[in-house]
């Protein structure tokens, strides 16, 4: 019955033992997947916060450009209000117009009238009738002189009338080619709008799409969670099963090493008394060997401790000692640096040009054509690309559209204002020239009435900006 006992503890040991090794490999299995999950978690999460900052960014640009659109809204409506005024004033132009040709034709009928009564009433004779009328040289020289007036004044008011007539026409002229700028402005301006709010759509398609990206993202997350979360579970329950089966293990060898324990004391009781005599010394040199075994072992252990202290604190030292070398020859290293690498300082200063120099150059360009997004200073170009170019020829960079050159440089109050500093119109740009005018690149009539051109009245226009680029 004792050899079955042992027999089945033994067994029982062995199957323990056999559990083992199988958990071993099944844990080393689920901890690679749980690794390679790990992994895809991470990267997962990482699209997902790459994608959201990207949607962020996009959100950004999507508020910039609507500001943007609201700017060039609110431009078109200043421009519409402003031709509606020159319409108004083209107009009451017109009627002056009308009123000084009427004038003008009146002066002239009054004063052939006058001519024709003259010379119904006495011809080439008139001189002759004031000479024998004239009782004395005075009344003579007085009534021909009168005569001269007369006509003299007939001729200054027909020339004042056909002047007014012709500075009427002038003006209506004007106003037409300020009222064909502001539509040319108008007109830019609502394709930037239109350009904008295309871009808009398309950063909110974008935006939309890194929605469904970042929401499949973070599915798949969840879906790495959810999995990791089995993979502990399991992993969890395999530990059990080891703890169990080590328990169980080290109790069958316990059951088993207390039966033979008993067999052998079984077996001793049952022999001669110098047997028992014997068993006595065996036993307590048995006793003594495996004390002294212990002794050595013990020795041992403390032995290795001691080795093992010794080795970790070798190795501490020996990083101390790479560290302060690694930290010597960064030292060293940026020594080095400082002395090769001068300092480059951050802000250029530009001292190629002035703010009179600036214009000099600019109107050398003066009767080149207009083109609306051009960029070459001889053949075609716009208001903002006419004032970045003359300025980029100094070093100084501006950006391409007027409403952002509103913002360049510093801001000032045009009664400051000198020549080379810009003024920016709703929807256009110019240099200042210092004499009360500007010089610009305007709408694409013919030169003088477009292309690049002077304009006497830099006021001729309400102005959102005054800006100093040439400090």
């Amino acid at each position: 019955m004792k050899k079955k006992l042992v027999c089945l503890s033994l067994i029982f040991a062995m199957t323990a033992a056999q559990v083992l090794p199988v958990s071993a490999a099944r844990k080393d299995d689920l901890q690679a997947q749980k690794a390679a999950t790990e992994s895809k978690l991470s990267a997962a999460q990482a699209q997902a916060s790459s994608l959201e900052s990207k949607k962020q960014a996009l959100l950004g640009q999507i508020s910039t450009t609507e500001q943007q659109i609201v700017e060039a809204m609110t431009q078109i409506d200043l421009l519409a209000d402003e031709i509606t005024d020159k319409e108004v004033d083209i107009q009451e132009t017109k009627e002056d117009l009308v009123q000084a040709e009427a004038d003008r034709d009146e002066q002239y009928e009054s004063m052939k009238k006058r001519i024709q009564y003259m010379y119904e009433n006495g011809g080439n004779d008139t001189w002759v009738q004031i000479l024998l009328e004239s009782d004395s040289l005075a009344t003579m020289l007085s009534k021909a002189e009168n005569t001269e007036k007369m006509y003299q004044y007939d001729r200054d008011e027909l020339k004042k009338m056909k002047d007014i007539v012709q500075e009427v026409k002038d003006l209506e002229e004007q106003l037409e080619n300020e009222k064909h700028e502001l539509e040319t402005a108008k007109n830019e301006r609502e394709g930037v709008k239109a350009s904008l709010e295309v871009k808009v759509e398309e950063f909110k398609a974008t935006a939309s799409n890194y929605e469904a990206q970042i929401a499949n993202a973070k599915a798949q997350a969840q879906e790495y969670k959810a999995l990791i979360q089995q993979q502990n579970t399991e992993l969890k329950k395999i530990q059990q099963q080891e703890e169990e089966a080590r328990r169980q293990q080290q109790l069958q060898q316990q059951a088993a090493q207390q039966q033979a324990q008993q067999q052998n004391n079984s077996t001793g009781g049952n022999a001669i008394t110098g047997g028992s005599t014997n068993n006595n010394t065996n036993n307590n040199t048995n006793n003594n060997t495996n004390n002294n075994s212990n002794t050595n072992n013990n020795t041992n252990n403390n032995t290795n401790s001691n080795n093992n202290t010794n080795s970790n604190n070798n190795t501490n030292n020996n990083n101390n000692t790479n560290n302060n070398t690694n930290n010597n020859a960064g030292s060293n290293n940026n020594t080095n640096n400082n002395t090769s690498k001068p300092s480059k300082p951050s802000n250029p200063s530009y001292n190629s040009g002035t703010g009179a120099a600036v214009v000099a150059y600019a109107m050398q360009f003066i009767g080149n054509p207009y083109v609306y997004g051009g960029n070459s200073l001889t053949n075609g170009i716009d208001c903002s690309g006419f004032t970045q170019q003359v300025f980029a020829h100094f070093g100084y960079s501006l950006p391409r559209v007027s409403d952002a050159q509103a913002y360049s440089g510093v801001g000032i109050d045009y009664s400051q204002a000198r020549a080379g500093d810009i003024i920016v119109y709703p929807g256009h740009v110019a240099i200042l020239t210092g004499d009360g005018g500007i010089v610009h690149a305007s709408n694409s009539a013919p030169y003088p009435q477009g292309g690049i051109k002077y304009t006497a009245n830099a006021l001729y226009r309400n102005y959102i900006a005054v800006r100093r680029i040439v400090q």
